[in-house]
């Protein structure tokens, strides 16, 4: 007996399929288009147009008093646009403090039965209103998928390297086995500044 699949549509393609190729669709940027010169048939050729570069003369160097560049004082530099650091592994005592939970874990997000995509997109979601509701901790279940290999589990640090959260997450480490071992994540969030 076979197993019945997600619904497809009239070009055989699944939800999720339709997600991915809606992502993909949207990175792409279309060439710029050129018009084509016009050609009338049988008309002549224009002859070729010679621009010659005309020189002028160069004028005289003026002397000015050199001038000294002071720079200003540190307060007053902008500051430069430095990149938000990725975040790190927890240190052991707080990993600890949430396993025993002395230090509270403030929400949860389960993302079983989500494609790669849409986890992501879920979680990303999740971890920024947190952070907005001004949470510290909290657990992100990704399962441990068949055999340990599961392609939520094995993105997620890929996924609170990236950019989008940079300025959201501190710090990330496997959860306790009470909180759902190697299928779990503690997630430390920065506060709202």
């Amino acid at each position: 007996m076979r197993r019945k699949g997600p619904s497809r549509d009239e070009n055989g393609l699944t939800p999720e399929d339709r997600r991915i190729w809606t992502r993909v669709a949207g990175s792409v940027v279309t060439p710029r288009t050129r018009k084509a010169a016009r050609v009338t048939p049988g008309a002549e050729t224009p002859p070729e147009i010679v621009v010659t570069p005309i020189e002028h003369p160069r004028p005289l160097a003026k002397a000015y008093p050199k001038r000294i560049a002071v720079a200003p004082p540190a307060e007053m530099r902008p500051s430069p646009n430095k990149p938000k650091p990725a975040p790190e592994d927890l240190e052991p005592r707080r990993k600890q403090r949430l396993s025993r939970e002395r230090d509270p874990i403030e929400a949860r997000i389960d993302l079983h039965g989500f494609g790669r995509f849409e986890a992501e997109d879920q979680l990303r979601g999740f971890l920024t209103s947190c952070q907005a509701r001004g949470m510290r901790a909290v657990l992100v279940i990704t399962g441990q998928g068949r055999m340990g290999g599961g392609v939520i589990r094995s993105a997620f640090a890929e996924w609170m390297h990236s950019p989008a959260l940079r300025g959201v997450v501190s710090g990330f480490t496997i959860a306790h086995q009470k909180h759902g071992g190697n299928g779990a994540f503690y997630v430390t969030l920065k506060r709202r500044t």
